[in-house]
Protein backbone atom coordinates (compact mmCIF):
# COMPACT_ATOMS: atom_id res chain seq x y z
CA UNK A 1 0.00 0.00 0.00
CA UNK A 2 1.34 3.46 -0.83
CA UNK A 3 1.74 5.76 2.12
CA UNK A 4 -0.77 8.45 2.81
CA UNK A 5 -0.80 12.06 1.66
CA UNK A 6 -1.09 14.69 4.36
CA UNK A 7 -1.56 18.40 4.56
CA UNK A 8 0.72 20.92 6.28
CA UNK A 9 -0.37 21.63 9.82
CA UNK A 10 -3.85 22.43 10.96
CA UNK A 11 -5.75 24.98 8.93
CA UNK A 12 -6.85 27.97 11.02
CA UNK A 13 -10.39 27.74 12.31
CA UNK A 14 -10.74 23.95 12.05
CA UNK A 15 -12.15 22.28 15.14
CA UNK A 16 -10.75 18.76 15.03
CA UNK A 17 -13.45 17.60 17.44
CA UNK A 18 -16.00 18.33 14.72
CA UNK A 19 -14.26 17.50 11.45
CA UNK A 20 -11.10 15.74 10.26
CA UNK A 21 -8.44 17.29 8.09
CA UNK A 22 -8.04 14.09 6.10
CA UNK A 23 -10.41 11.30 5.11
CA UNK A 24 -8.59 8.29 3.69
CA UNK A 25 -10.66 5.95 1.57
CA UNK A 26 -9.17 2.56 0.78
CA UNK A 27 -11.02 2.30 -2.51
CA UNK A 28 -9.79 -1.25 -3.11
CA UNK A 29 -7.32 -3.77 -1.72
CA UNK A 30 -6.34 -4.90 -5.19
CA UNK A 31 -2.66 -4.22 -5.94
CA UNK A 32 0.03 -5.84 -8.08
CA UNK A 33 2.84 -5.13 -5.63
CA UNK A 34 3.97 -7.29 -2.72
CA UNK A 35 5.39 -4.68 -0.38
CA UNK A 36 7.00 -6.14 2.74
CA UNK A 37 5.46 -3.50 5.03
CA UNK A 38 1.94 -3.36 3.52
CA UNK A 39 -0.63 -2.86 6.31
CA UNK A 40 -3.43 -4.03 3.97
CA UNK A 41 -1.78 -7.29 2.86
CA UNK A 42 -3.08 -6.33 -0.58
CA UNK A 43 -3.98 -8.96 -3.19
CA UNK A 44 -4.25 -8.97 -6.97
CA UNK A 45 -8.03 -8.75 -7.25
CA UNK A 46 -10.77 -6.75 -5.51
CA UNK A 47 -12.09 -8.42 -2.37
CA UNK A 48 -15.68 -9.45 -1.66
CA UNK A 49 -17.57 -6.80 0.25
CA UNK A 50 -15.87 -3.82 -1.40
CA UNK A 51 -18.12 -0.76 -1.45
CA UNK A 52 -20.07 -0.77 -4.69
CA UNK A 53 -20.00 2.18 -7.04
CA UNK A 54 -23.37 3.38 -5.78
CA UNK A 55 -22.24 2.98 -2.18
CA UNK A 56 -19.05 4.88 -2.98
CA UNK A 57 -21.04 7.78 -4.43
CA UNK A 58 -23.29 7.82 -1.37
CA UNK A 59 -20.25 7.82 0.90
CA UNK A 60 -18.82 10.82 -0.95
CA UNK A 61 -22.17 12.62 -0.60
CA UNK A 62 -22.03 12.04 3.15
CA UNK A 63 -18.73 13.91 3.54
CA UNK A 64 -20.34 17.30 2.98
CA UNK A 65 -22.06 16.80 6.35
CA UNK A 66 -18.76 17.79 7.97
CA UNK A 67 -19.32 21.30 6.65
CA UNK A 68 -16.79 23.66 5.13
CA UNK A 69 -13.87 23.67 4.90
CA UNK A 70 -14.36 20.10 3.73
CA UNK A 71 -11.72 17.51 4.62
CA UNK A 72 -9.18 16.47 2.01
CA UNK A 73 -10.23 13.16 0.46
CA UNK A 74 -7.25 10.86 -0.07
CA UNK A 75 -8.02 7.99 -2.44
CA UNK A 76 -5.73 5.08 -1.65
CA UNK A 77 -5.62 1.30 -1.65
CA UNK A 78 -4.24 -1.31 -2.46
CA UNK A 79 -3.73 0.50 -5.71
CA UNK A 80 -6.31 3.20 -6.29
CA UNK A 81 -5.82 2.82 -10.05
CA UNK A 82 -7.38 -0.65 -9.81
CA UNK A 83 -10.65 0.79 -8.48
CA UNK A 84 -13.44 0.33 -11.03
CA UNK A 85 -14.88 3.63 -12.38
CA UNK A 86 -12.34 5.64 -10.44
CA UNK A 87 -12.69 8.76 -12.59
CA UNK A 88 -16.44 8.88 -11.97
CA UNK A 89 -15.79 8.84 -8.24
CA UNK A 90 -13.22 11.63 -8.59
CA UNK A 91 -15.59 13.70 -10.72
CA UNK A 92 -18.33 13.32 -8.13
CA UNK A 93 -16.03 14.31 -5.26
CA UNK A 94 -14.76 17.36 -7.14
CA UNK A 95 -18.31 18.40 -8.03
CA UNK A 96 -19.15 18.29 -4.31
CA UNK A 97 -16.24 20.63 -3.60
CA UNK A 98 -14.02 18.04 -1.92
CA UNK A 99 -10.25 18.46 -2.39
CA UNK A 100 -8.96 15.18 -3.86
CA UNK A 101 -5.51 13.58 -3.67
CA UNK A 102 -4.40 10.15 -4.88
CA UNK A 103 -1.87 7.63 -3.64
CA UNK A 104 -1.27 5.24 -6.54
CA UNK A 105 1.06 2.26 -6.70
CA UNK A 106 3.88 2.34 -9.22
CA UNK A 107 2.81 -0.30 -11.73
CA UNK A 108 2.32 -0.25 -15.52
CA UNK A 109 -1.08 1.37 -14.84
CA UNK A 110 0.69 4.56 -13.71
CA UNK A 111 2.21 6.57 -16.54
CA UNK A 112 2.34 10.16 -17.76
CA UNK A 113 -0.95 9.83 -19.63
CA UNK A 114 -2.77 8.47 -16.59
CA UNK A 115 -1.47 11.30 -14.42
CA UNK A 116 -2.57 13.86 -17.00
CA UNK A 117 -6.09 12.40 -16.96
CA UNK A 118 -6.18 12.52 -13.16
CA UNK A 119 -5.06 16.15 -13.21
CA UNK A 120 -7.70 17.03 -15.80
CA UNK A 121 -10.34 15.49 -13.53
CA UNK A 122 -9.29 17.71 -10.64
CA UNK A 123 -6.56 15.83 -8.75
CA UNK A 124 -3.75 18.18 -7.74
CA UNK A 125 -1.56 16.05 -5.46
CA UNK A 126 -0.10 12.57 -5.93
CA UNK A 127 2.15 10.62 -3.58
CA UNK A 128 4.79 8.18 -4.77
CA UNK A 129 6.56 5.77 -2.42
CA UNK A 130 10.36 5.63 -2.54
CA UNK A 131 11.75 3.37 0.17
CA UNK A 132 15.42 3.38 -0.77
CA UNK A 133 17.93 5.33 -2.82
CA UNK A 134 19.16 2.19 -4.56
CA UNK A 135 17.45 -0.52 -6.54
CA UNK A 136 18.67 -3.18 -4.12
CA UNK A 137 16.97 -1.60 -1.10
CA UNK A 138 13.84 -0.18 -2.77
CA UNK A 139 13.10 -3.28 -4.86
CA UNK A 140 13.67 -5.45 -1.80
CA UNK A 141 10.95 -3.53 0.08
CA UNK A 142 8.52 -3.35 -2.83
CA UNK A 143 8.92 -6.98 -3.88
CA UNK A 144 9.17 -6.22 -7.62
CA UNK A 145 12.36 -6.34 -9.74
CA UNK A 146 13.30 -3.07 -11.52
CA UNK A 147 10.68 -1.19 -9.52
CA UNK A 148 13.21 1.46 -8.46
CA UNK A 149 13.68 2.89 -11.96
CA UNK A 150 9.92 2.82 -12.56
CA UNK A 151 9.43 4.77 -9.33
CA UNK A 152 11.92 7.48 -10.32
CA UNK A 153 10.14 7.78 -13.67
CA UNK A 154 6.76 8.07 -11.93
CA UNK A 155 8.11 10.85 -9.72
CA UNK A 156 9.28 12.75 -12.81
CA UNK A 157 5.91 12.26 -14.48
CA UNK A 158 4.03 13.72 -11.50
CA UNK A 159 6.13 16.88 -11.53
CA UNK A 160 5.94 17.22 -15.32
CA UNK A 161 2.14 16.78 -15.40
CA UNK A 162 2.28 19.14 -13.39
CA UNK A 163 0.97 18.01 -10.03
CA UNK A 164 2.35 18.42 -6.52
CA UNK A 165 4.62 15.48 -5.75
CA UNK A 166 4.79 13.98 -2.28
CA UNK A 167 7.49 11.36 -1.76
CA UNK A 168 6.72 8.79 0.94
CA UNK A 169 9.43 6.70 2.61
CA UNK A 170 9.20 3.94 5.20
CA UNK A 171 11.96 3.89 7.79
CA UNK A 172 12.88 0.63 9.45
CA UNK A 173 15.99 -1.34 10.30
CA UNK A 174 16.67 -2.32 6.68
CA UNK A 175 16.25 1.18 5.19
CA UNK A 176 17.37 3.75 7.75
CA UNK A 177 20.87 4.18 6.33
CA UNK A 178 19.37 5.14 2.95
CA UNK A 179 17.69 8.28 4.28
CA UNK A 180 20.32 10.90 3.25
CA UNK A 181 20.42 9.48 -0.28
CA UNK A 182 16.63 9.43 -0.42
CA UNK A 183 16.61 13.11 0.62
CA UNK A 184 18.81 13.85 -2.36
CA UNK A 185 16.36 11.99 -4.62
CA UNK A 186 13.53 14.10 -3.19
CA UNK A 187 15.35 17.29 -4.17
CA UNK A 188 16.36 15.98 -7.59
CA UNK A 189 12.75 15.04 -8.34
CA UNK A 190 11.40 18.48 -7.43
CA UNK A 191 9.09 17.11 -4.73
CA UNK A 192 7.35 19.57 -2.46
CA UNK A 193 6.86 17.16 0.46
CA UNK A 194 8.82 14.32 2.00
CA UNK A 195 6.76 12.20 4.34
CA UNK A 196 8.58 9.59 6.40
CA UNK A 197 6.61 6.68 7.85
CA UNK A 198 7.99 5.03 10.98
CA UNK A 199 7.19 1.35 10.65
CA UNK A 200 4.32 -0.12 12.67
CA UNK A 201 4.37 -3.88 12.99
CA UNK A 202 0.97 -4.60 11.48
CA UNK A 203 -0.10 -6.43 8.30
CA UNK A 204 2.93 -7.71 6.39
CA UNK A 205 5.05 -5.30 8.44
CA UNK A 206 4.67 -7.56 11.47
CA UNK A 207 7.79 -9.46 10.37
CA UNK A 208 9.98 -6.34 10.00
CA UNK A 209 12.19 -4.64 12.57
CA UNK A 210 11.37 -1.21 13.98
CA UNK A 211 14.01 1.20 15.24
CA UNK A 212 14.70 1.63 18.95
CA UNK A 213 13.40 4.75 20.73
CA UNK A 214 16.91 6.23 20.74
CA UNK A 215 17.23 5.62 17.01
CA UNK A 216 13.80 7.19 16.41
CA UNK A 217 15.08 10.27 18.22
CA UNK A 218 18.19 10.39 16.04
CA UNK A 219 16.14 10.04 12.85
CA UNK A 220 13.76 12.82 13.91
CA UNK A 221 16.68 15.19 14.44
CA UNK A 222 18.07 14.18 11.04
CA UNK A 223 14.69 14.91 9.46
CA UNK A 224 14.69 18.38 11.01
CA UNK A 225 18.05 18.97 9.34
CA UNK A 226 16.63 17.72 6.03
CA UNK A 227 13.69 20.12 6.31
CA UNK A 228 16.11 23.02 5.76
CA UNK A 229 16.70 22.08 2.11
CA UNK A 230 13.53 23.52 0.62
CA UNK A 231 10.84 20.84 1.02
CA UNK A 232 8.26 20.15 3.72
CA UNK A 233 9.14 17.24 6.00
CA UNK A 234 6.64 15.42 8.18
CA UNK A 235 6.07 11.98 9.58
CA UNK A 236 3.47 9.22 9.82
CA UNK A 237 3.32 7.27 13.10
CA UNK A 238 6.23 9.35 14.37
CA UNK A 239 4.47 12.27 16.11
CA UNK A 240 7.49 12.84 18.37
CA UNK A 241 8.99 14.67 15.35
CA UNK A 242 6.82 17.66 16.27
CA UNK A 243 8.50 17.87 19.65
CA UNK A 244 11.93 17.72 18.02
CA UNK A 245 10.96 20.45 15.57
CA UNK A 246 9.81 22.65 18.43
CA UNK A 247 13.03 22.04 20.36
CA UNK A 248 15.36 22.58 17.42
CA UNK A 249 13.71 25.88 16.53
CA UNK A 250 14.93 27.20 19.90
CA UNK A 251 18.53 25.96 19.58
CA UNK A 252 21.35 28.52 19.39
CA UNK A 253 22.40 28.83 15.73
CA UNK A 254 25.97 27.65 16.40
CA UNK A 255 25.05 24.72 18.66
CA UNK A 256 26.03 21.14 17.85
CA UNK A 257 22.68 19.26 17.90
CA UNK A 258 24.36 15.99 18.80
CA UNK A 259 26.01 17.48 21.86
CA UNK A 260 23.10 19.70 22.89
CA UNK A 261 20.48 16.94 22.70
CA UNK A 262 22.63 13.93 23.56
CA UNK A 263 22.13 12.25 20.19
CA UNK A 264 23.70 8.98 19.16
CA UNK A 265 25.92 7.68 16.36
CA UNK A 266 22.99 7.17 13.98
CA UNK A 267 22.25 10.90 13.95
CA UNK A 268 25.91 11.79 13.45
CA UNK A 269 26.18 9.39 10.55
CA UNK A 270 22.97 10.47 8.81
CA UNK A 271 23.49 14.19 9.38
CA UNK A 272 27.09 14.04 8.21
CA UNK A 273 26.16 12.27 4.98
CA UNK A 274 23.32 14.73 4.38
CA UNK A 275 25.78 17.66 4.51
CA UNK A 276 28.18 15.84 2.20
CA UNK A 277 25.46 15.22 -0.37
CA UNK A 278 23.52 18.50 -0.21
CA UNK A 279 25.94 21.07 1.19
CA UNK A 280 24.88 23.72 3.64
CA UNK A 281 21.14 24.17 4.36
CA UNK A 282 19.44 26.68 2.07
CA UNK A 283 16.86 28.13 4.44
CA UNK A 284 14.79 27.80 7.61
CA UNK A 285 13.20 24.53 8.62
CA UNK A 286 10.01 23.47 6.87
CA UNK A 287 9.27 20.78 9.44
CA UNK A 288 5.71 20.18 10.54
CA UNK A 289 5.18 21.57 14.03
CA UNK A 290 1.39 21.24 14.24
CA UNK A 291 -0.74 18.44 13.01
CA UNK A 292 -3.01 15.52 13.50
CA UNK A 293 -2.88 12.01 14.89
CA UNK A 294 -4.85 8.84 14.33
CA UNK A 295 -8.45 9.70 15.24
CA UNK A 296 -7.74 13.40 15.69
CA UNK A 297 -7.98 15.07 12.31
CA UNK A 298 -7.52 11.73 10.56
CA UNK A 299 -10.09 9.05 9.80
CA UNK A 300 -9.89 5.98 7.58
CA UNK A 301 -12.56 4.11 5.63
CA UNK A 302 -11.67 0.61 4.52
CA UNK A 303 -12.55 -1.08 1.25
CA UNK A 304 -15.63 -2.65 2.85
CA UNK A 305 -16.76 0.56 4.56
CA UNK A 306 -15.26 -0.24 7.97
CA UNK A 307 -14.17 2.94 9.75
CA UNK A 308 -10.97 2.99 11.83
CA UNK A 309 -8.97 5.85 13.37
CA UNK A 310 -6.27 5.36 10.70
CA UNK A 311 -5.07 2.81 8.19
CA UNK A 312 -2.45 1.46 10.56
CA UNK A 313 -4.82 1.29 13.55
CA UNK A 314 -7.35 -1.45 12.75
CA UNK A 315 -9.75 -0.79 15.64
CA UNK A 316 -13.22 -0.87 14.07
CA UNK A 317 -15.47 2.09 14.94
CA UNK A 318 -18.44 1.35 12.69
CA UNK A 319 -19.27 1.15 9.00
CA UNK A 320 -20.36 3.83 6.53
CA UNK A 321 -22.99 1.41 5.22
CA UNK A 322 -24.77 1.79 8.54
CA UNK A 323 -23.83 5.22 9.89
CA UNK A 324 -22.66 8.52 8.44
CA UNK A 325 -18.94 9.15 8.82
CA UNK A 326 -19.47 12.52 10.47
CA UNK A 327 -21.53 10.87 13.25
CA UNK A 328 -18.87 8.20 13.83
CA UNK A 329 -16.07 10.75 13.87
CA UNK A 330 -17.76 13.16 16.27
CA UNK A 331 -19.41 10.73 18.65
CA UNK A 332 -17.44 7.48 18.94
CA UNK A 333 -16.13 7.13 22.51
CA UNK A 334 -12.64 5.99 21.45
CA UNK A 335 -12.19 8.97 19.15
CA UNK A 336 -13.36 11.31 21.89
CA UNK A 337 -10.73 9.82 24.22
CA UNK A 338 -8.00 10.10 21.59
CA UNK A 339 -8.84 13.74 20.95
CA UNK A 340 -8.88 14.43 24.70
CA UNK A 341 -5.40 12.84 25.02
CA UNK A 342 -6.83 10.41 27.61
CA UNK A 343 -3.89 8.06 27.24
CA UNK A 344 -2.56 5.25 29.43
CA UNK A 345 0.92 4.33 30.58
CA UNK A 346 3.83 6.66 29.98
CA UNK A 347 1.89 8.74 27.43
CA UNK A 348 -0.67 9.67 30.08
CA UNK A 349 1.76 11.79 32.06
CA UNK A 350 3.77 13.25 29.21
CA UNK A 351 3.91 17.03 28.91
CA UNK A 352 3.73 16.59 25.12
CA UNK A 353 0.49 14.57 25.13
CA UNK A 354 -1.35 17.22 23.12
CA UNK A 355 1.41 18.18 20.69
CA UNK A 356 2.56 14.60 20.13
CA UNK A 357 0.25 12.06 21.74
CA UNK A 358 2.37 9.13 20.63
CA UNK A 359 1.56 6.78 17.79
CA UNK A 360 -1.84 5.32 18.56
CA UNK A 361 -1.25 2.67 15.90
CA UNK A 362 2.04 1.54 17.43
CA UNK A 363 0.48 1.48 20.90
CA UNK A 364 -2.33 -0.71 19.57
CA UNK A 365 0.05 -3.05 17.72
CA UNK A 366 2.21 -3.47 20.82
CA UNK A 367 -0.41 -3.65 23.58
CA UNK A 368 -3.85 -4.04 22.01
CA UNK A 369 -4.80 -0.71 23.62
CA UNK A 370 -5.19 2.24 21.20
CA UNK A 371 -4.87 4.57 24.20
CA UNK A 372 -1.75 2.84 25.50
CA UNK A 373 1.82 4.08 25.56
CA UNK A 374 3.88 4.29 22.38
CA UNK A 375 6.86 1.92 22.77
CA UNK A 376 8.75 3.79 20.04
CA UNK A 377 9.00 6.99 22.11
CA UNK A 378 12.02 8.23 24.03
CA UNK A 379 10.34 11.26 25.64
CA UNK A 380 9.33 9.70 28.95
CA UNK A 381 12.45 7.82 29.82
CA UNK A 382 12.57 4.93 27.32
CA UNK A 383 15.78 5.66 25.41
CA UNK A 384 17.33 2.21 25.37
CA UNK A 385 19.58 1.84 22.34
Amino acid sequence: MPHPIATPGTRPGIDLDQRPMLVFWETTRACRLRCRHCRAAAVETPQPGELSHAEGLAFLDSLVAFGKPYPVLVLTGGDVLMRVRLLELIDHAVALGLPVAVSPSVTPLLDAATLAVLRDHGVKVASISLDGASAQVHDGVRGVPRHFEATLAAMRHVVETPMTLQVNTVVMRDTVDELPQVARRVIEAGAGIWEVFFLVQTGRGSELAELTPAENRDVCHFLWDASRYGFIVRTVEGPWFRVVAQERALDPPDADPAELHGLGPLYRRLAGELRELLGEPIGPSRAQTKGTRDGRGIIFVGHDGTVTPAGFLPAALGNVRESSLDVIYRDHPLLREIRAAAFHGRCSGCEHATLCGGSRARAYAATGDPLGEDPGCWLTGNVAA
